[in-house]
């Protein structure tokens, strides 16, 4: 596998930490008695993955900034550049013993992100990508999907939960989207659908509030895999609006149109 040092630090931090969380997973289905007790151990697998990671990323670069989704984030001394770090995505997902869920690592520069991972150990599968060298999952380059036909392509979102205010916005979503398509899934992990959609498996996807840990490393795999990315807000930057909406270059246009009710 060919990358740059600081791809292959991520690499090495993720693959630690999946080895971790690969062994707590393991463990899951015997706390499911007890859904106080199986949230509790869920919530220290997934602290533990980020000490693991974060140890990795700053002995090798101790310079760098830090944001990570279960710890304050840190101001570098080179302030030009910062991990964005999810040790867990699809939290809920490894609660119930379903096996989808991923570690996201990406590098930010001058606020672009140039190097991504998205590490998924329950299948074996490690997405990565650099800007300008393409978009791999393991050591086989991927590319968006060719679909032009919107009734043929399959999206991916996710829905609100637990009384999140923004249930009837996605509901006018769905309800403009679903009878254009063969289908929309929901699998509760961000990071993976996005590199879903840069691996062809999906031709697209949009979700609102999220956080840029959650789509930092996505973005880019879907960009150097040859998509669109961009927030539902026109003009706007997905990593600070929270939003998000992306497909393949012959799809985007109409796709990004019913999700933003034009």
């Amino acid at each position: 596998m060919q990358g740059s040092a600081n791809l292959n630090v991520m690499i090495k931090a993720a693959r630690s930490a999946g080895r971790s969380l690969v062994k707590d997973f393991r463990e899951v289905e015997n706390l499911q008695v007890s859904s106080k007790g199986a949230g509790d151990f869920v919530s220290r697998a997934d602290i533990r993955a980020e000490e693991i990671i974060y140890e990795i990323l700053t002995e090798a670069r101790p310079t760098y900034g830090w944001l990570g989704e279960e710890s304050k984030a840190k101001e570098g001394q080179d302030p030009t550049r910062r991990w964005i770090v999810d040790p867990l995505d699809g939290t809920t997902n490894f609660l119930h013993g379903l096996p989808h869920w991923a570690i996201s690592i990406a590098l930010e520069h001058k606020g672009e992100i140039v190097s991504g991972v998205v590490f998924d150990p329950a299948k074996g599968e490690l997405f990565w990508a650099e800007k300008g060298a393409g978009a791999w999952m393991n050591d086989q380059r991927i590319r968006v999907s060719d679909r032009s036909k919107m009734i043929e392509s399959i999206f991916a979102t996710g829905l609100p939960f637990g009384g999140r205010a923004d249930l009837p916005e996605t509901l006018k979503d769905l309800a403009r989207l679903l009878p254009a398509t063969a289908g929309v899934r929901r699998w509760g992990a961000a990071a993976l659908d996005l590199a879903y959609v840069a691996a062809g498996r999906y031709d697209g996807f949009w979700e609102r509030r999220l956080n840029a840990w959650d789509m930092a490393a996505g973005i880019l795999l879907v960009k150097e895999a040859g998509g669109f990315v961009e927030s539902i807000t026109p003009e706007g930057n997905p990593l600070t609006d929270g939003e998000v909406v992306c497909a393949n270059e012959v799809m985007f246009e109409r796709f990004s149109k019913v999700i933003r009710g034009a």
